[in-house]
């Protein structure tokens, strides 16, 4: 299954993270509804976006500031 989502309309922002020599450039944008799309942009300009419900996404970013 081949499914195109436009993100034309996201808005990115920079991981916490990423330092300022342009290292872990992880970008999430959280303005679309139901969705977070997340990219690398450090490795693949311009490349691949991983697209996550955002109920997905909130158990994940939970997890990570429990420890888990």
């Amino acid at each position: 299954m081949n499914t195109t989502i436009d993100l034309s309309t996201a808005k990115w922002r920079t991981s916490s993270y990423t330092n300022g020599d342009g290292g872990n450039c992880v970008e999430i944008a959280d303005n679309l509804p139901g969705i977070i799309p997340v990219r690398d942009t450090k490795t693949a300009p311009g490349g691949l976006t991983l697209t996550f419900p955002t109920t997905a996404w909130a158990i994940f970013v939970g997890a990570l500031k429990q420890g888990a």
